[in-house]
């Protein structure tokens, strides 16, 4: 009977230990994985900064290059307008791309003194709010008044967010055409051409953009660029005409 008592403690003791260095191991591993995703960020972070600071020192060299009011048209955004190849689509206008991969409307307004006030183009054409559907709003119109602000004697084109397909991208084609209702408000207000990007490019028999127009259901492929040119240059010839 003793025997058996000393054997049940010895594997209850061998079981709270198990239980002790097994909780131990969880704990180190939690740890170890957040250290990893911190530094993950971190690198993440890191190399955004990177990235923008080499576009803002861009933007530094062609602001000190032209004199106000010499570069034609500036496009502002996210990475629609980085990967949009103005040179090849508008040869016949003085043109500077000031799109930043990833950035958000909140990004855009950050550096809008050095991407646009400090520029002065003639016109400014602004696409922007796909990489955040949701809170964009929040601060879009903060984006116009300060264009107005700032830029009394430059046009603007405010380009609607774009009709979109695929699993990642079509599920948010409704909140973008109901956000593409306030943004014509907001650019009527004031006083600002805008040009609807997304009734263009919808195939209204699938709901979504034409398939060709984009690569992943959201970034244009030289089709869609082509396309969108053909859309935005009429606006641009009357506004610099």
């Amino acid at each position: 009977m003793i025997k058996a008592n000393k054997k049940v403690i010895v594997i209850s003791i061998v079981a709270f230990v198990f239980c002790i260095v097994t909780l131990i191991g969880i704990i180190l591993g939690v740890q170890i994985s957040k250290i990893k995703l911190q530094k993950q960020r971190a690198a993440e972070l890191e190399a955004k900064n990177a990235y923008r600071n080499a576009k803002f020192a861009v933007y530094q060299t062609e602001n000190d290059l032209y004199d106000d009011y010499q570069v034609d048209v500036a496009f502002l955004g996210d990475s629609l307008t980085y990967w949009y190849n103005l040179q090849q689509y508008y040869p016949q206008y003085v043109t500077v791309n000031r799109g930043i991969g990833g950035d958000t409307t909140f990004d855009l307004q950050n550096r809008l003194q050095l991407s646009l006030f400090d520029l002065k183009p003639k016109v400014a054409v602004m696409l922007i709010g796909a990489n955040n559907f949701e809170t964009m709003m929040t601060n879009y119109e903060d984006i116009l008044y300060s264009i107005k602000q700032n830029l009394p004697d430059t046009k603007v084109v405010i380009l609607s967010l774009t009709s979109m397909s695929g699993e990642v991208w079509g599920v948010k084609n409704q909140i973008a055409a109901y956000n593409n209702v306030i943004i014509k408000k907001l650019a009527d207000k004031y006083g600002f051409e805008f040009i609807d990007l997304y009734s263009t490019l919808l195939n209204v028999e699938t709901g979504e953009i034409y398939e060709g127009y984009t690569i992943d259901g959201c970034h244009f492929t030289p089709i869609g660029y082509a396309k969108i040119t053909e859309i935005i240059t009429p606006v641009l010839d009357k506004l610099l005409s």
